[in-house]
């Protein structure tokens, strides 16, 4: 299986509620690995390329002001099979409705304040990454660990007996 990078951003109220050690912390444990992160204040001209897929629908000036509305820290992270496994791990986007052991589940209450945003897919990801990142803030290495993090096949090419 190839490596794949996701985008993941803490919005304003996880970092409010000081859960960004716990976010990264789970990531971690799971087996990705850290390519960029950065805290930032998004701009506007920011949020409107982040929610450009929603303009126009009733809720997007509340997105724009919600994710303005103070510091964020926006990652980029790897692993096999990365998007699916953070978008897995963090739940679904009302934190009512999210299963307990996920992000949401364990942290989250509401649908607009819902603590992260994950990418959704392979373009989602390349596309939210650009709006915050230039192509050489993200690092390409492989962490010692990371054949310990996948099965047998994957680290020698071939299943044991």
């Amino acid at each position: 299986m190839e490596l794949e990078t996701t985008f993941v951003m803490i919005k304003p109220d996880g970092l409010q509620r000081r859960l960004l050690g716990e976010i990264i912390s789970r990531f971690e444990r799971k087996g990705l690995y850290l390519a960029a992160m950065k805290l930032i204040q998004v701009s506007d001209d920011q949020a409107a390329q982040h929610y450009a897929v929603h303009e126009g629908k009733p809720f997007y000036t509340q997105l724009v002001n919600f994710i303005t509305a103070g510091p964020v820290v926006a990652m980029q992270w790897r692993g096999n099979d990365a998007i699916h496994l953070v978008r897995t791990m963090v739940g679904s986007t009302h934190g009512r409705d999210a299963a307990p052991g996920t992000i949401r589940g364990d942290f989250g209450i509401s649908q607009s304040d819902n603590l992260i945003h994950a990418s959704d897919s392979p373009e989602s990801a390349s596309a939210e990454a650009a709006i915050y990142f230039a192509p050489e803030d993200c690092l390409d290495y492989t962490p010692t660990l990371h054949p310990w993090h996948y099965d047998v096949k994957e680290r020698t090419g071939e299943y044991p007996c």
